[in-house]
């Protein structure tokens, strides 16, 4: 009698006991909530913040950088500057820096790039660069560095040709092939490049673009190939059955008078091919 009496107090006691602690718990749940809450906010914030410095810095190293690679752009015209260039440590790093520079630009690219910006600090910063090594390229000691401590930038830059469509990125391209046509001038320097995977196949390739001024470099890199016996011999068998005549022919015509002499000199200099048959 005594149990049926108080076991009702007791647990109605022990349910509003139980009760109390889970309003308790729920209230420090909600706090904690909104603590959380809080916190995810001030993280999300200084996540804002560091994007917004890193954006920064970016802009002003990329602006900082095309400053200064265009003022290296011009002194490199002065042969006892690039000597000194190369006789420094970091000439090695700095070129090696300059063909990633480059490479991660045109992979930057989107697909539509007929309206990139050619003024932009980027496309000056990568135009610098590649004027450096054609400037540096001009030069016998330019070329024979660039031979045999930078071959590395030499395939990045046979690779970011292909890697360009036609009609887009023309100052890009000329000032590659113009490097590599100053490299052509030292004999290593020729086999090096003329034996690179694909090399023949890029050229005629290239010779589709319809900027004149491209197709105008491709000419002079494929006479240098030719007007070089040793280097012909190798590639004389490749040339003979993928050569694209009527392209040749077509900028025989051109309208454009170095072009047209250029590719009427090189259809002479072709018929040393058919010697060789």
């Amino acid at each position: 009698m005594q149990l049926r009496d108080f076991l009702p107090r007791i647990l109605n006691g022990d349910v509003l006991e139980s009760f109390r602690k889970l309003d308790v718990i729920e209230t420090n749940m909600e706090k904690r909530e909104q603590e959380l809450e809080q916190e995810k906010l001030a993280l999300r914030q200084q996540l804002n913040e560091a994007r917004q410095q890193l954006l920064q810095q970016a802009e002003y190293c990329t602006e900082m950088g095309a400053a200064v690679c265009t003022l290296l752009w011009g002194v490199s015209s002065n042969e006892e500057a690039v000597k000194n260039i190369l006789g420094g440590s970091k000439a090695v790093k700095f070129f090696t820096i300059t063909g990633q520079t480059m490479e991660s630009f045109v992979r930057s690219l989107g697909e539509d790039t007929k309206h990139q910006d050619l003024d932009s600090d980027e496309n000056q910063f990568v135009l610098a660069l590649a004027g450096i090594v054609t400037n540096v390229a001009a030069l016998a000691c330019g070329r024979e560095f660039l031979v045999n401590s930078s071959q590395v930038l030499l395939d990045t830059m046979m690779q970011l040709l292909g890697d360009m469509k036609p009609g887009l990125c023309t100052k890009l391209k000329v000032l590659i092939l113009m490097s590599l046509y100053n490299v052509s001038i030292n004999l290593k320097g020729l086999k090096y490049i003329s034996e690179s995977p694909g090399f023949i196949p890029l050229l005629w390739w290239l010779l589709n673009d319809p900027d004149t001024e491209v197709c105008l470099h491709v000419l002079r890199l494929l006479q240098s190939v030719i007007l070089e016996p040793e280097v012909l011999a190798k590639s004389a068998p490749e040339m003979r059955d993928t050569l694209p005549f009527q392209r040749i022919i077509a900028l025989s015509k051109s309208r454009n008078a170095e072009l047209q002499t250029l590719a009427q000199e090189l259809l002479e200099d072709l018929k040393i091919l058919e010697c060789e048959v």
